[in-house]
């Protein structure tokens, strides 16, 4: 009987080992995840940064507009630091583009009051040239004692009423006391009329009188004077009226006009606007004074 021989176990192992190396590693299969590209992140959806960019220019144009033509103003109103707004303003006026759409503004603003440059410079000067009498006059007129009884204090009849029965109610608590008081003194009389001029001979104002401030009924005014009146302020001092600044007015209109403009360029020359206004100076130049207006003085 033929017996087979056991094989040592230090060699199965090492055969067993070297067939595991050769063997190919056994992977634990598992479920594939499904690959998730990522997603584009969707734009916004508020405006292009350009139609942004427009949308701030209109708004500083309408600010523009509304603050007066205040850049400054303007530039905070749309959002700019205060401390960086001058600036900003002086950028974005420089700009041509904002030129255009702040002449369109004003174009299409003049289009919807109706009101052109021709309307607002007949205002300016119906305000420059109206005549501030017609809101208040300062008179001239006569004090207390030019016109009384021999130059004496002279009362209004409703003056002279008041002071009589004054007198009277002293003389009646005078009596009760056992007390005589000196007759009623009349003065200069009656009939004091503020609106008569200074006596000349008058022994206390020597002619100068009075100046009385005088306020014109409102309700009588001109047009122009109307354009001029900007309304009434108590003070402490009294009743003020308040007006336009006429000389201001007067310039604007001026300047409106070309008035002010020196030297105007015709073909090449330099003429003088006020070339009438120079000769005359130098005409009278050395007037009153015994030397020549030529020049030719030393």
């Amino acid at each position: 009987m033929v017996t087979k021989r056991a094989k040592p176990r230090g060699k199965v192992k090492a055969r067993t080992a070297r067939a595991a190396k050769k063997a190919p590693a056994k992977v634990k299969k598992t479920a594939a995840k499904p690959v998730v590209k990522p997603v584009p992140a969707k734009k916004a959806a508020g405006k292009p940064k350009q139609n942004i960019n427009a949308a701030r220019l209109d708004l500083f144009v309408q600010e523009y507009l509304k603050a007066n033509f205040n850049g400054t103003k303007a530039a905070i109103a749309c959002g700019y630091s205060p401390m960086s707004a001058r600036f900003q303003a002086c950028e974005l006026l420089a700009q041509a583009d904002v030129q255009e759409r702040i002449e369109t503004a004003i174009k299409e603003r003049t289009a919807r009051v109706a009101i052109d440059a021709d309307d607002v410079l007949k205002r300016m000067h119906a305000v420059a040239t109206a005549d501030a009498r017609e809101l208040t006059e300062i008179y001239h007129c006569c004090c207390r004692y030019c016109w009384g009884k021999d130059n004496r204090y002279q009362f209004t009849p409703r003056e002279l009423a008041s002071a009589r029965h004054k007198h009277e109610l002293a003389e009646v608590e005078a009596g009760g006391e056992g007390k005589k008081i000196a007759p009623f003194d009349e003065a200069g009389g009656v009939g004091f009329d503020p609106r008569r001029d200074p006596n000349q001979q008058c022994p206390e104002c020597f002619g100068r009188g009075e100046d009385v401030v005088v306020f014109k009924d409102t309700r009588d005014l001109s047009p122009g004077a109307r354009l001029l009146y900007a309304g009434v302020k108590t003070t402490q001092h009294g009743m003020e009226i308040k007006t336009h600044d006429q000389m201001s007015m007067l310039v604007n209109v001026g300047k409106h006009l070309g008035m002010f403009v020196k030297n105007v360029a015709v073909k090449g020359e330099i003429t003088h606007r006020n070339e009438a206004l120079s000769q005359i100076l130098d005409d009278v130049d050395g007037s009153g004074t015994g030397l020549p207006t030529d020049g030719t003085a030393d």
